[in-house]
């Protein structure tokens, strides 16, 4: 894994934003991809809000996407090897870009056809802990006519990034504000964050 950390953190460190062709396995997507289609077979999805804590707001105008937290306490072995993998990045960030990340949250997201989410920056004004956004998708055969594109914006330019199956996506969570244009097939990724708490 130390090529592919290497690669993803070079891309970023250029260009404020790393892509990773292959960070997770395909066997391991696809796995993961079988345990979101069965969470939202089985109706476990919940509507995604906005905000943090007490301040969290279901606003389908903003976000329309389904998720559900990944857990340890699922005991869900193929949530259990993205952990392991996890777990030996937030050591690879910490000893090679010294970034103090102390933990980690992460969810699967759904977006329906017609789903979006508006621009917007992943560190809550309230709560800063958020330092890095990580986006894994989860989409086979996914076309541009399916949309659903990662819209990141600069200061003088914006970068689409097409969801394909196997592509992970890295960037600093309170530079870059970013939205999810509108999808037009049923969209899937793991999404989270690397925090310093």
């Amino acid at each position: 894994m130390q090529k592919v950390f290497d690669a993803l953190i070079d891309g970023y460190l250029i260009d404020k934003v790393g892509i990773s062709e292959n960070f997770l396995s395909l066997a391991l997507s696809k796995n993961l991809k079988a345990n979101l289609v069965k969470l939202f077979n089985d109706n476990q999805l919940i509507s995604a809000k906005t905000g943090s804590g007490s301040e969290t707001n279901l606003n389908t105008a903003v976000r329309s996407d389904k998720i559900f937290w990944l857990d340890r306490m699922h005991d869900n072995q193929h949530e259990n090897a993205f952990f392991d993998i996890m777990d030996a990045f937030v050591i690879f960030l910490n000893q090679t870009c010294f970034t103090g990340i102390t933990s980690y949250e992460f969810h699967y997201a759904l977006y329906e056809k017609g789903s979006f989410y508006k621009k917007h920056l992943d560190q809550f004004k309230s709560n800063a802990s958020r330092q890095f956004t990580m986006i894994f998708y989860l989409n086979t055969n996914w076309k541009l006519a399916d949309g659903g594109e990662l819209c990141v914006y600069f200061q003088d330019s914006s970068q689409k990034i097409s969801p394909t199956n196997g592509k992970s996506v890295f960037f600093k969570s309170s530079e870059l504000e970013h939205e999810v244009l509108l999808s037009h097939s049923q969209r899937m990724s793991i999404t989270g964050w690397f925090r310093v708490d």
